[in-house]
């Protein structure tokens, strides 16, 4: 326990948001191959079970929500669509309340089809192609005439929007580069202009999935592999942050750094988290 109050908050906890890669499963660079990690199953069946509502919020867009809930439910999750979210997510929240009509996607289908679904005009990145917004996302097909027409668009007025500002994710082996970061800092780079996240470690990830629960922030556990996503996310929502070691934050990984990145309780898997939990449910 890295915080005096931690245990008393994570048994008043009133929901959970679990992160994916790292946390509840590992996969190859592609989101391939996911096993569970050690726990992972119990303890989603542990919260569903006590009426305790969960989410699994991802910032990969490699495939929709729904895709992912029902790969979750092929290896044994118990994990209805409604409990899945990507920055796709959060973008649709995020991109209505701008009053945004017409985006230009760069990504796939994981990253277009929420969109559509919720009613936006989702058109390519395509020379003399005009836009509301510019979102970016999982596009390891990214090309040099998609960069020219999402700057284009940007020059023309267009918002700038990207999954994530993290340069790597969790996967089985060590680390693979994402490439939202990647992209959002050359159409920054060249046109100057603002970009903003609406994957983690944004209040806007961490608002949506509250939203989804019915819940405040403030009454969350955020648990997640990440020093730079899932602690600092629950930092700014004054959410619990609790932290993994089976991700990248490996042993050490918080160590020196400022009180708002260090996570409220730190744990070797989400197995060890079950083990804490059940036993604080014993003691009341």
């Amino acid at each position: 326990m890295r915080d005096p109050d931690a245990r008393a908050r994570l048994a008043d906890a009133r929901g959970f948001v679990f992160d994916l890669d790292g946390t509840l499963v590992l996969g190859d660079r592609r989101g391939h191959g996911l096993r569970p990690l050690p726990g992972a199953v119990e303890i989603t069946s542990w919260a569903a079970a006590r009426g305790r509502p969960f989410v699994v919020f991802t910032n990969g867009t490699t495939r929709t929500p729904a895709r992912l809930a029902g790969i979750m439910r092929e290896i044994g999750f118990g994990l209805p669509d409604e409990a899945m979210m990507t920055p796709a997510s959060s973008a649709v929240r995020v991109l209505g309340r701008e009053g945004h009509q017409r985006v230009m996607a760069l990504g796939g289908a994981g990253l277009t089809e929420p969109l559509a679904e919720a009613g936006f005009e989702v058109v390519p990145p395509e020379p003399g192609t005009t836009a509301d917004a510019v979102l970016v996302g999982w596009f390891p097909e990214f090309t040099m005439p998609a960069l020219e027409a999402a700057c284009h668009a940007v020059w023309s007025g267009a918002e700038l929007y990207s999954a994530s500002d993290t340069p790597f994710f969790a996967v089985d082996g060590g680390r693979a580069l994402g490439t939202s970061r990647a992209i959002s800092a050359m159409i920054r780079s060249l046109t100057g202009c603002a970009v903003r996240v609406v994957g983690k470690p944004s209040l806007d990830a961490l608002r949506s999935a509250a939203e989804r629960l019915g819940l405040r922030p403030g009454e969350l556990a955020v648990v997640g592999d990440d020093p730079a996503l899932e602690v600092p996310m629950a930092h700014r929502g004054r959410s619990l942050a609790i932290a993994v070691g089976t991700g990248l934050g490996a042993a050490g990984a918080y160590d020196g750094l400022p009180a708002p990145r260090r996570p409220h309780l730190q744990v070797r898997g989400v197995d060890e988290l079950l083990v804490i939990l059940t036993r604080e449910e014993s003691m009341r």
